[in-house]
Order: C-alpha cells, then sequence, then structure tokens
C-alpha cells in the first residue's frame, strides 16, 4: 500500500479532514462520487466530510485507507485533532467570558513565585489559574473553595480574600504532596515536637530541615509558603488525607517568635480528636476566640516557655536585654521567643527589645 504524501505527514494538523480529503481527491482526479462509488457509501456521505459536516469515524477511516492508500491512522489523527481544536477554541471563548473571576487572585505574585505561567490574555489567566487548582470550571472552583472549604470561612483571613488565601492554601498543598510522611501517629507528633522544641533557639535557615523530617515521622507535611497579595495568614493546620497532614506557615512577620509561636500553634490543632481544617491569621487578635483557638494559643505558649518559669520571671520585673539572654538561655530557646511572650502579655511594649528577635532571610522560605 502506498505511502502517505510526506507534504501531509508534515503539515499543520489542525485543519478539517474534509480539506485534506478534498486535496486527496485532486491529486487523484478523482470525484466525490468516485470514492462514493468505491467505498460503496452514498455520495451525501462523502459531500458532508469534504465540508466539515461529517465525523470521520474509525470505520470510514479503514474504508478510506483502502481507497485511497492514505493510511487510517492519519484520518483518525487528523478527525481527533480537528475535534479537540475545536472543543479548545469554544473553551478559549468561554474561559474569555470570567476575566472578572480570575482578577480576584493574586495572579502576579503567583507568576513570581513560579507557580503558574500565564500566556493568551484572559482566558489564559483563567486556563492557567484552574490548571493550577486541578478544577475545570470557575464554578467547579467555587463549590471546592466556597463550599467544600467551608470550615476556612469562619476565618477572618478567609473572609478577607478567600481567593488569594485559597490560592495560598493550594502552593501549601503542592507543596505538601512532594513531602513523604509516615502514616499519622499523634503520639510520635506529639514526640516530635518535643524534639523540635529543643530546635528553636538556633537559626531556623539551618533548622528547617530537620523539623520537616521530625514532622514527616509523625504524618504531618511542613511548609513554609510566604504570603500572597491580599492574604493575612500567619498559618494553617489541614488534613491532606486520613493519614496526612499539613502544616503551613508564612512568616509573616519575618521574625523567629511569631514563626515558633505560629508553628506549634497549628500543631495543636493537628492533635486535636476532632479533625478539622484551621487557617489562622492576625485578625484573630481583633476578635473572640473560640475554644480551639485559645487552646491552641495555650499550648504554643506554654511549650515555648514553661508556665512557672516565666510566671517567676515576671514576678521579677527585670526585663533588660541581658536578663532576658539569660532567661532564654535557662529555657533553652531564643532570645526573641521570650520577648515576643512578654509582648504579647503587655510587660514590655511592642517597640521595646526587637534587637533581641531573630529576622528570617528571604531563603527561609526555600
Amino acid at each position: 500500500m502506498a505511502a502517505e504524501p510526506t507534504s501531509w505527514s508534515e503539515r499543520d494538523w489542525t485543519v478539517a479532514p474534509g480539506e485534506i480529503l478534498l486535496e486527496a481527491l485532486e491529486d487523484r482526479n478523482m470525484s466525490q462520487s468516485d470514492l462514493a462509488r468505491r467505498m460503496g457509501r452514498p455520495i451525501k456521505t462523502i459531500n458532508e466530510i469534504v465540508n466539515g459536516k461529517a465525523a470521520i469515524t474509525p470505520d470510514t477511516a479503514i474504508q478510506l485507507e483502502l481507497s485511497l492508500g492514505i493510511s487510517a491512522d492519519v484520518w483518525n489523527n487528523l478527525e481527533a485533532t480537528y475535534r479537540s481544536d475545536l472543543a479548545r477554541a469554544r473553551s478559549q471563548r468561554e474561559l474569555a467570558g470570567f476575566g472578572s473571576w480570575a482578577s480576584e487572585f493574586p495572579v502576579k505574585d503567583l507568576e513570581r513565585h513560579g507557580l503558574i505561567e500565564t500566556s493568551g490574555g484572559l482566558a489564559g489567566s483563567v486556563a492557567a489559574l484552574l490548571a493550577y487548582f486541578r478544577v475545570s470550571t470557575p464554578s467547579a472552583w467555587e463549590q471546592h473553595w466556597l463550599t467544600h472549604g467551608a470550615a476556612f470561612r469562619s476565618s477572618p483571613a478567609f473572609e478577607s480574600s478567600p481567593y488569594a488565601s485559597a490560592a495560598w492554601l493550594r502552593w501549601g498543598e503542592l507543596a505538601a504532596e512532594a513531602i513523604e510522611t509516615q502514616p499519622f501517629d499523634p503520639g510520635r507528633f506529639r514526640d516530635a515536637l518535643g524534639e523540635i522544641r529543643e530546635l528553636t533557639a538556633r537559626d531556623f535557615a539551618l533548622v528547617r530541615e530537620a523539623v520537616q523530617d521530625l514532622c514527616a515521622s509523625g504524618g504531618v507535611a511542613f511548609v513554609v509558603t510566604p504570603e500572597l497579595t491580599g492574604t493575612h495568614v500567619s498559618g494553617a493546620a489541614r488534613w491532606l488525607a486520613s493519614d496526612k497532614a499539613i502544616l503551613q506557615v508564612s512568616l509573616r512577620h519575618k521574625t523567629d517568635d511569631q514563626l515558633w509561636f505560629s508553628f506549634f500553634h497549628e500543631a495543636r490543632h493537628l492533635l486535636e480528636k476532632r479533625r478539622s481544617d484551621f487557617i489562622d491569621s492576625d485578625a484573630r487578635a481583633q476578635r473572640d476566640k473560640d475554644r480551639a483557638e485559645e487552646d491552641a494559643d495555650r499550648f504554643a505558649r506554654d511549650i515555648l516557655v514553661a508556665p512557672a518559669d516565666y510566671e517567676e520571671f515576671v514576678r521579677d520585673g527585670i526585663f533588660t536585654a541581658d536578663a532576658v539572654r539569660s532567661f532564654a538561655k535557662a529555657q533553652r530557646v531564643a532570645p526573641g521567643v521570650v520577648v515576643g511572650r512578654l509582648q504579647r502579655d503587655e510587660h514590655v511594649p511592642p517597640n521595646r527589645l526587637n534587637n533581641l528577635k531573630r529576622r528570617l532571610e528571604p531563603g527561609a522560605t526555600k
């Protein structure tokens, strides 16, 4: 059987199959009626294929192969590609109508962090966002994030910008997928938290991998993802599966005291008997906290600084830099952690002793 012409195998396959069929007939000095007789098909069927009104079925492709010497695979591929291109063109027109939806997201931030690549105007941005969230339509996104994810809606962070917050949470999911963890074990995770507490006095950039490994041993993927424009998040605690959790922090304030408080706050959420998802922000401080949030605050506060020792330190009332360093050394935590506690409890104003806090470099998020 003769091979199909090289020009056809190299041509742009997005053309309609009927156009290729018409060219093939002209090359062979064959009319549509001639082809209909050779195939035993009505002339109307051949005419509809030529004019793009009828599709080339697999059976028709085999008949064309026998009648014209052009492989059935060529016809099948032409038809499949053509129909796919038509569907994609329809989709692009539809996606372009969702520009206002796409504008709600921090697209530039997502591009800057290499999370999405946009091209093709509004339709390209919409398509990139849908692919990022692994949903097919904006309505499907709303169903998943605004209905299925209703637990987040009680959070001030999510209420302020559900689109930006969802994008940040999705970033955490993607990062967590790359982290292998043991099945979640609350006992092992508690033990890991004790070991992690011993690392809080060191530079976070130097212990980040160790913290991640310890969390993974207890079934928790620990990820650090910077804030996105429109978010005001400090951290989140979520369940990716029945045996895998995610603890996500943002380094919102870029100091070690805030980092470790957020870390242990979210860790407490994961240890609750009732498994729920949480996303936390500074706005919590301006509102009445529920029992779970108060419990998480207390857990983070007390694991970082022993309550009895802290009470004695506060009673002495000496909050010089040297006194804080000495107390932090005895507690085996960073001085900044003690400063943060004193500031939250209003024993020192928020502008005092900040030089004892360790600033977190951008590389700490890598």
